[in-house]
């Protein structure tokens, strides 16, 4: 345990900034920092986004509408640099007044519609698209179970587990461990759930399976915190099946690496106008 002690004061007070990028763009007030418009491309849906898994989860969405054949699901993705606050501009908090990635406007319709968070995106396409979500009954009740599922879990994986144990500055023993807990946890409630399902809500490919492989997907495939020995994710051997699984589609290779700046060569694709922006990155691939 630490020898630490923290007690509280009375009134907490804006003292956290430490020199830590991602701590230092945090703050208690919403709305725009600054004065910016985003920039807008020539398809009915503009993406503003980044390839974290929030991020992942959209452009797998409208890759996966895209193998099917649906034209009408072309898309500009415009990368937002949260590093750099660029979630803080007028243009995007006028899009999300939430300041989060990913955020959406539709221009199919008469008016521009808005869309914020990443599973509402996911069904408001899946429901415009008739794709990926049963239109009624049980199996579209266990669809949305699972997604909301991952929107109430996620952040204990996220903002929790992979804040302290990967950005932290310092490693602290109580939170890593609490946290550590908890994902194992939802691993197991995966793992169970897989069991008898090929997939997340049973044996068709749905939003949940799009919502939850970004984080537990490239979880236990080690791509995201460097964790996959300290989480022993290979006994989680229905959740590894299924991760690997999804990760050979090819609509998941391809949107995986659309706003994303960073990693290997043939992983980068900052911003994204047409499906041959990817073909292009792709060939690069070893």
């Amino acid at each position: 345990m630490s020898d630490n002690k923290y007690t509280p004061p009375k009134v907490w007070l804006n003292e956290v900034s430490n020199g830590n990028k991602w701590a230092n763009i945090n703050s208690p007030e919403s709305g725009a920092r600054y004065e910016k418009e985003l920039p807008v491309g020539e398809h009915s849906f503009q993406l503003y986004s980044l390839a974290t898994p929030n991020g992942q989860k959209v452009t797998i969405m409208f890759e996966e509408l895209l193998a099917l054949g649906i034209k009408e699901a072309e898309y500009d993705a415009f990368i937002i640099n949260i590093g750099e606050s660029a979630q803080f501009s007028s243009g995007f908090v006028g899009v999300n007044p939430n300041s989060k990635i990913p955020a959406l406007v539709d221009k199919t319709g008469k008016d521009p519609v808005k869309v914020f968070e990443s599973a509402s995106i996911l069904v408001h396409l899946a429901e415009k698209f008739e794709q990926f979500l049963p239109q009624n009954g049980a199996a579209r009740t266990q669809v949305f179970n699972w997604l909301f599922w991952a929107q109430g879990s996620a952040p204990f994986l996220g903002g929790g587990f992979g804040h302290f144990y990967a950005y932290a500055d310092d490693k602290q023993e109580y939170p890593i461990n609490r946290f550590t807990m908890e994902v194992k946890r939802q691993l197991d409630v995966l793992d169970k759930q897989l069991v008898d399902n090929t997939f997340i809500a049973g044996d068709e490919y749905s939003i949940a399976d799009i919502a939850i492989w970004p984080w537990y997907g490239n979880l236990v495939l080690g791509k995201l915190y460097d964790a996959a020995d300290f989480l022993q994710v290979d006994t989680y051997t229905n959740v590894t099946r299924w991760a690997k699984a999804i990760a050979k589609r090819e609509a998941v290779q391809r949107g995986r690496i659309v706003n994303c700046s960073w990693g290997e060569e043939w992983e980068q694709l900052p911003i994204r106008h047409c499906a041959n922006d990817i073909d292009e990155v792709l060939k690069l691939r070893p």
